[in-house]
């Protein structure tokens, strides 16, 4: 096995190329580019220096991993015959996946690898945009962009767009967050003779005519806030100004405890818009429940005890551990299977407690509790057989019910009540399902109805004193008659 010298060519023409660097191209054996794509190629050619590529494998392939790892196959054969001499753009340590692998490669004890100079892109691309990278910047590589790799509040350099079809995903990408008219900079063949920069507005990067492998493109910082409202940092910081000391009163306030409600309220609201399918609606709510999450994690900073990131690291560690199907090697048949194996994990990290109905108490969620707890007394076997006891049980409490209507007190009207409640619980249970839904359902049901029936009497004679129980009764009725045209469930 012979060794594999990789050599930078720099951000463009021949002339950026140090001499050491010339010098070891003049006397190698065997050059090999990953690309004729760049300007000092035909240079170097040009003073009589035999260089190949690997741009065939480029039309082979599909995509660039499958591209990338061609080459590097390649080059792993080519070595056990000669000394080989690998040049790619720029410099082999900045944004060259194909180098990469060969570093893995080397580690693994396959080859002998030798990288040697060529300058960076970036130093003739910062002097060409005059900026400072110590504010803070991105290098990203187009061709595996994701919308969550960008922060809006730094300088923001994009490699690898090699084409338009390229330039076209990392618009789709940058158009996620930012507005669709952004300026960005598209920089070609940066610190050479044929240094060229085009602003354009970020909706127009795929239709900019000049693209290939010396382009990067520059997305500058938002610096106003109000234009970073997609960005999860720019919440955050929102959220901290409410809790300042020069913040709002109001939200300084607050504490854990005085927010459970209106935690209780929005999750409420959130299901009501669910229920009714209206996106718009799903959204807004959605966002009043992350404030909640929000204002929780910044009391919890502000008192010292834990941040976001505690929030994020205990239910991302909680995600990976109770999905090993997903995450490790466990494999599964289907949905119920996934959830046994998460009870089984659950179980495993729970200390022992003394009794099956601890920590299954939902605060402000009285069917919800009465349904955790009957579910987890029935594992345990205590539990009717079959769906009929659990009938036979609401007719025992219906009758006590009644009997304490007419007999009883308050407080054991109240008892008796919730015992019925408790078996009606009971029988969504054995049926799967769900006594908080089928009671918001029950909710808007009546709330849309009424609404008709106030409409009803508003539009005649204006008061409700003004009719008899017969007549309101009436306009129930259509109501009731309206909403089957509109919707089967509501019969």
């Amino acid at each position: 096995m012979y060794p594999i010298t990789v050599i930078g060519l720099g951000a463009s023409d021949l002339d950026q190329l140090a001499l050491g660097t010339y010098r070891k191209l003049k006397e190698a054996n065997f050059i090999v580019a990953r690309t004729d794509q760049h300007p000092a190629i035909d240079a170097l050619r040009a003073e009589g220096i035999v260089i190949k590529s690997f741009d065939a494998i480029y039309v082979k392939n599909d995509s660039f991993q499958q591209v990338y790892e061609g080459i590097v196959e390649e080059l792993l054969s080519l070595c056990m015959e000669k000394p080989v001499t690998y040049v790619v753009p720029g410099h082999p340590l900045v944004a060259e996946q194909t180098v990469q692998l060969l570093v893995e490669k080397e580690q693994q004890g396959l080859i002998t690898l030798e990288i040697a100079g060529g300058n960076s892109f970036l130093d003739p691309i910062f002097a060409a945009l005059r900026i400072d990278p110590i504010e803070g910047f991105q290098l990203l590589d187009g061709t595996d962009m994701k919308r969550d790799d960008v922060q809006m509040k730094q300088h923001v350099l994009i490699g690898q767009i090699y084409d338009a079809f390229v330039a076209s995903e990392v618009k789709l990408s940058l158009m996620e967050k930012y507005a669709f008219d952004h300026p960005v900079i598209v920089v070609t063949a940066a610190g050479s003779k044929a240094e060229k920069l085009r602003t354009v507005p970020l909706f127009e990067l795929d239709r900019v005519t000049e693209i290939d492998n010396l382009t990067t493109v520059y997305v500058p910082p938002v610096i106003n806030r109000d234009d970073r409202l997609k960005d999860w940092s720019t919440f955050r910081e929102i959220i901290a100004a409410l809790r300042a000391p020069d913040g709002c009163p109001w939200d300084r306030e607050q504490t854990h405890e005085s927010l459970k409600r209106y935690l209780v309220e929005e999750t409420h609201e959130l299901l009501e818009a669910i229920n009714q399918k209206d996106d718009e609606a799903i959204i807004e709510e959605l966002g009043d429940v992350i404030l909640q999450v929000f204002l929780h994690a910044q009391i919890g900073e502000d008192d010292g005890y834990f941040a976001m990131e505690d929030i994020l690291h205990a239910v991302g560690s909680k995600m990976i551990r109770r999905h090993p199907h997903v995450f490790g090697d466990k494999d599964v048949e289907s949905s119920e299977e996934v959830l046994r194996n998460w009870q089984e994990i659950k179980k495993a990290e729970k200390p022992q407690v003394e009794s099956v109905l601890d920590d299954q108490e939902r605060y402000s969620a009285s069917l919800l509790t009465a349904f955790n707890f009957q579910k987890e007394a029935g594992k345990v076997g205590f539990d009717w057989p079959t769906i009929e006891g659990a009938f036979d049980k609401f007719e025992e409490e219906w009758q006590e019910f009644r009997e304490e209507v007419k007999n009883g007190k308050s407080e054991s009207q109240t008892d008796e009540l919730g015992d019925v409640l408790f078996t009606l619980v009971n029988l969504a249970r054995f049926l799967k399902l769900s006594p908080e839904e089928a009671m918001i359902h029950a909710n808007q049901k009546f709330k849309q109805r009424f609404l008709f029936v106030e409409k009803s009497v508003h539009a005649e004679r204006g008061k409700f004193t003004d009719y008899t129980l017969d007549e309101l009764e009436s306009f129930w009725q259509q109501a009731k008659e309206l909403g089957k045209g509109e919707n089967d469930e509501t019969r």
